[in-house]
C-alpha cells in the first residue's frame, strides 16, 4: 500500500528498504501511499481518540505500535495575547503535552515501530535534545537499546536527563549538531543501527498528524499553520499529510504554511526571502532557543516546497523576541513552553507587523516543547525566590512591598 519515494527525481524503493536518501540522486525520500486504495470512514476516525493512532489509516504500521499514547494534545484559542495583538482567531497546539514533552514522539512512535517491523534491533539519533529524549523512551518501550549524539554544552539539562533515564547510551561530541548527524548517519549505514532523525522518513509519518489533530479540533482548515523550523522535519510533515487528505476529498484547500527560525539559524528564513533554489547552511548556528539552534537542515528541501507550494512565508526572531513571547505565552496564557516553541508566535506577531499576514487569518501556532525542558533558561529571566523569616508579619510586608 506505499512505497518509498525519491522527492527530487521520483526514483521508487519496497517499503522494506533500509534507506534514508535516494540511492539514485542523493536527495530525500518519502513515503508515498495508493491513496486510491486507502479507504478512510471519517465516521470511524471520530469515533477513535484523538491520537497519532486515530490515523493509522495513513500511516505505514502494520504491527501493534510501540506506543505512549501520544498525541491528543490541546488546542488552545490565545485570546488574551490574540486581543493585544489584534487577531482574534489566534490558536496554540501545544505539542509538549506529548508523552515526553515535545512533539517528536508522534515521529517516534511510528519510528520505533518500524525498526521493529523492519527488524532493526538498535536505534540511534543525533539531537539537540527533544530528539534524544523521545527516542530514548520509547526504545524502552520496545525493549531496544537506543545510541545519542548530542553536541557538548548544547543540550538543555532537562533534556539530557530524559535520555539518561531512560537508559539511552548518550555521547556528546566536540562539535555542533550537524556534525552529530554526519557522525550517526555514517555509524547507522555502516554498523546497522537503525537512524531516527527526520531524515528517516518513516519518523515523519508521525508528526503529519499534527496538522490532522489541529483540524479535527478547530472543526476547520486554518487558513495558517505556523511552526517553528530547525531541522525542517515538522513543516514538511505537516504539508505532506494535508496534501493527502485534500488527495482523499476529505479538505479542501490547504493553510498557508509559515516557518519561523531564530536569527542566528535561519537558512531556511534566507532562502524564502532571498528567492534561493535551496538553502545555505549556516556554519555557526546559535540561538537561546537550543531545539532549533540547526545550521543545515536535512529537510530543508520538502520545507521549501512547503512554504511555496502553499503560498506561505517564512518569519525570523531574535532571542530577545524569543524569550519575551515565552513569558507572554506563561503569563498571558497560562501556557509553559520552552523558548523554541515560543518562536512560532513571536514570529506570527512579526509577520503582522510588517503585513505579511491578515488581521481575520484563522491561525494555528505550533508550540514543540514544554516548558520543563529548558528550566534553566527559565531561571535566568525570572526573579528569585524572595526568602523571609517563618513569621506572619513578614509574610505581610512580603507581600505588601511586591504589589507596591
Amino acid at each position: 500500500m506505499y512505497r518509498l519515494v525519491c522527492v527530487k527525481c521520483g526514483a521508487r524503493y519496497p517499503p522494506d528498504a533500509i534507506l534514508y536518501n535516494c540511492s539514485a540522486c542523493g536527495h530525500l525520500l518519502a513515503v508515498e501511499y495508493d491513496l486510491d486504495k486507502v479507504s478512510v470512514d471519517r465516521a470511524v476516525w471520530d469515533s477513535r481518540p484523538l491520537s497519532v493512532w486515530r490515523y493509522r489509516e495513513l500511516l505505514p504500521v502494520n504491527i501493534p505500535p510501540v506506543t505512549l499514547q501520544e498525541g491528543g494534545t490541546p488546542l488552545y484559542h490565545l485570546k488574551r495575547i490574540g486581543e493585544e495583538l489584534g487577531l482574534p482567531h489566534l490558536y496554540a497546539k501545544h505539542e509538549g503535552m506529548n508523552p515526553t514533552g515535545s512533539f517528536k514522539d508522534r515521529g517516534m512512535t511510528v519510528g520505533v515501530s518500524m525498526a521493529i517491523q523492519l527488524g532493526k534491533t538498535t536505534v540511534a539519533c543525533a539531537s539537540t535534545g527533544n530528539t534524544s529524549a523521545s527516542l530514548a523512551a520509547y526504545a524502552a518501550r520496545a525493549g531496544i537499546p537506543a545510541v545519542v549524539l548530542l553536541p557538548a554544552g548544547k543540550v538543555a539539562l532537562g533534556k539530557v536527563a530524559q535520555a539518561l533515564m531512560h537508559g539511552a547510551r548518550v555521547i556528546s561530541i566536540r562539535g555542533n549538531f550537524d556534525q552529530a548527524l554526519e557522525m550517526v548517519h555514517e555509524l547507522c549505514l555502516t554498523h546497522g543501527l537503525y537512524l531516527l532523525n527526520s531524515v528517516n522518513p518513516f519518523r515523519l509519518e508521525g508528526q503529519k498528524t499534527i496538522g490532522f489533530e489541529a483540524i479535527d479540533q478547530l472543526g476547520a482548515v486554518p487558513d495558517r499553520i505556523v511552526l517553528p523550523v530547525g531541522n525542517a522535519g515538522n513543516i514538511s510533515a505537516v504539508h505532506k499529510g494535508l496534501k493527502e487528505l485534500l488527495a482523499l476529498g476529505l479538505i479542501d484547500r490547504l493553510p498557508m504554511m509559515t516557518g519561523i527560525q531564530a536569527a542566528g539559524s535561519a537558512p531556511i528564513y534566507r532562502a524564502i526571502c532571498e528567492d534561493l533554489p535551496e538553502v545555505v547552511p549556516e556554519l555557526h548556528p546559535e540561538t537561546v532557543a537550543t531545539a532549533i539552534r540547526i545550521g543545515a537542515p536535512v529537510n530543508a528541501e520538502k520545507a521549501l516546497t512547503a512554504i511555496r507550494e502553499t503560498g506561505g512565508t517564512a518569519g525570523v526572531v531574535s532571542d530577545e523576541e524569543i524569550l519575551a513571547m515565552q513569558k507572554a505565552l506563561a503569563r498571558r496564557e497560562g501556557i509553559g513552553v520552552e523558548p523554541a516553541s515560543a518562536a512560532s508566535v513571536a514570529g506570527v506577531k512579526k509577520l503582522l507587523e510588517c503585513g505579511a499576514i491578515d488581521r481575520d487569518e484563522y491561525i494555528v501556532c505550533v508550540v514543540t516543547g514544554h516548558l520543563l525542558k529548558d528550566p534553566e533558561t527559565v531561571i535566568r529571566q525570572c526573579e528569585p525566590p524572595l526568602e523571609i523569616n517563618a513569621d506572619l508579619p513578614s509574610l505581610v510586608s512580603a507581600l505588601q512591598s511586591s504589589s507596591s
